[in-house]
C-alpha cells in the first residue's frame, strides 16, 4: 500500500486471503515517500519463495512502479 489510508480497501483482500489460508503480509511502502525502501522490498520479494503474487494499491493520484 502506498499509505495507511489504503488499508480501508486492502483490509478486505487481507481478510479474504486469511480465510482462504493463504499466507500473506501487508506493508505500507510508498514509491513517493520511501523509494529506497520500495526498491529494497521489491528486490528481496523475488527471493522469498512464499511470495507468489503481489497485490498493490495506490491512491487516486499515485502510480505504481513495476
Amino acid at each position: 500500500m502506498g499509505s495507511g489510508s489504503d488499508w480501508d480497501t486492502m483490509k478486505f483482500v487481507s481478510k479474504t486471503l486469511g480465510e482462504l489460508g493463504v499466507p500473506h503480509e501487508t506493508r505500507v511502502v510508498s514509491a513517493h515517500r520511501t523509494p529506497d525502501l520500495l526498491f529494497k522490498y521489491a528486490s528481496n520479494a523475488e527471493k522469498k519463495t512464499r511470495h507468489r503474487s503481489h497485490h498493490r494499491r495506490a491512491g487516486g493520484a499515485a502510480h505504481l512502479p513495476v
